[in-house]
């Protein structure tokens, strides 16, 4: 998807790895940490989040990570909380 489709590129990164604790976000390794890619919208990161999440779910302390990399880059761009 890009501009030429009609529709803004709005990037997500999907990462994890295995967190020090359960109730925590803080990494055991961070030279482990799974970079599963970059994504150019909510929708396709959100399916690659799931696929990763699920075959991890026999490890309770790995856990995956959906990043608004758009909101990072124009964070004057007025999405709000909950909005892809």
């Amino acid at each position: 998807m890009t501009e030429e489709d009609g529709k803004k590129q709005l990037l997500h990164l999907v990462f994890g790895g295995e967190l020090k604790s359960l109730g925590s976000t803080e990494f055991r390794d961070l030279d482990a940490l799974d970079i599963v890619g970059i994504y150019p919208d909510y929708k396709s990161a959100e399916t690659a989040w799931r696929a990763k999440a699920q075959a991890s779910v026999d490890n309770a302390h790995m856990r995956y990570f959906v990043v608004h990399l758009h909101r990072l880059l124009d964070p004057e761009s007025g999405k709000g909380p909950g909005q892809n």
